[in-house]
């Protein structure tokens, strides 16, 4: 796969070398499919990752009574990264997470948390993250585009995404990221307690990247 571009420029040469002369118009011609051909063999294969699920976890923090706050966690996780050099947009990070294992900071929260009122996890096991995109500011720094699932609704969802170091500079290697971003609850149909509850949520991800 990796000789296939020179393979390409060889069949190019033995054509260019039939043409009648004198043709230098219709080699100027070749240049530009020449460019056309190496620009596009400039993405790499992908750098393909498994998110280490014992130092990775999802933290939920909701504001309580407009005066604290509360955080949930949810410690296991299941999930692939894939980045592609060169083409970060094509990058994907699909990540599931056991909402049947959610912690909370007591049970009286807890019990709420699983119920049918707020992620309802017998019907809803699981909460899902698919991003598709991803537009780099920096070679550490930038914002995925995805869609998070929760108890049975999708919504379109941007992560703003840090990594420890360039995944890109670095491959072979274990590398940790951390993403967030704030949520309406009400859009995942969690209505209940909006007086004692805020309906912002605010959503950090923290996982290790181990390469397949």
């Amino acid at each position: 796969m990796g000789d296939e571009p020179f393979a390409r420029l060889i069949r190019i040469h033995k054509v260019m070398r039939t043409l009648p002369t004198p043709a230098p118009l219709a080699r100027l011609l070749w240049l530009p499919l020449l460019a056309l051909l190496m620009l596009g063999n400039t993405a790499s294969a992908p750098l393909r990752y498994t998110l280490d699920a014992k130092v990775s976890e999802v933290a939920a923090k909701v504001p309580f009574f407009g005066l604290a706050s509360k955080t949930a966690r949810f410690p296991k996780m299941v999930g692939m990264v894939s980045i592609v050099p060169g083409a970060p947009e094509r990058a994907v990070i699909d990540v599931t997470f056991d909402a049947t294992a959610i912690e909370a900071p007591d049970t009286v929260t807890l019990e709420r948390l699983r119920g049918e009122k707020f992620f309802w996890v017998e019907k809803y096991p699981e909460v899902r993250f698919l991003g598709r995109s991803l537009k780099l500011s920096s070679p550490t720094r930038g914002t995925l585009a995805g869609e998070l699932t929760a108890r049975g609704v999708s919504r379109p969802q941007v992560l703003d995404v840090t990594f420890a170091e360039d995944p890109v500079a670095s491959p072979g290697k274990p590398i940790s990221f951390t993403g967030t971003t704030t949520i309406d609850r009400r859009q995942y149909g969690m209505k209940s307690y909006q007086l004692i509850v805020g309906n912002k949520v605010d959503i950090t991800l923290k996982a290790r990247m181990v390469p397949r």
